[in-house]
């Protein structure tokens, strides 16, 4: 070990988010805990505000998931965050608009941003806004 390295934190990229990796089912007795543990990720120091919510191995969604996904987002907003899913079932982001909940989702650019790469054309002719 060199006398330059000795007593040095650590490299910790702040911009990386705190992952929560969900298997499923989920129980209810479980909800409480992945409750708190998203509390604890919040507060834990990590890039303010968000936790990434690994959600690929929850299988098929039902009610059960948007239960828990909602309890999951209610806890981060207690605690001033939000959460992000990762690698949702294709299903499972229709199944959240259905019932009303909006939730982020890797990968996706964030509203009122176009995707990279996409841009406005002007047709000759077209009146001025």
């Amino acid at each position: 070990m060199s006398p330059g390295r000795r007593g040095r934190l650590p490299h910790v990229d702040a911009r990386t988010p705190a992952v929560l990796v969900l298997t499923g089912p989920v129980t209810r007795d479980e909800v409480a805990g992945l409750c708190a543990a998203v509390r604890s990720l919040l507060d834990g120091g990590g890039p303010p505000g968000v936790v990434v919510c690994d959600v690929g191995g929850l299988g098929p969604p039902g009610l059960w998931a948007v239960e828990l996904l909602a309890r999951l987002q209610l806890a981060a907003r207690r605690s001033g965050g939000r959460i992000r899913l990762r690698d949702p079932d294709p299903a499972l982001p229709l199944l959240l608009d259905l019932v009303g909940l909006a939730f982020e989702t890797e990968g996706q650019p964030e509203q009122r941003e176009p995707p990279l790469g996409v841009q406005e054309a002007v047709e000759p002719g077209d009146p001025a806004r």
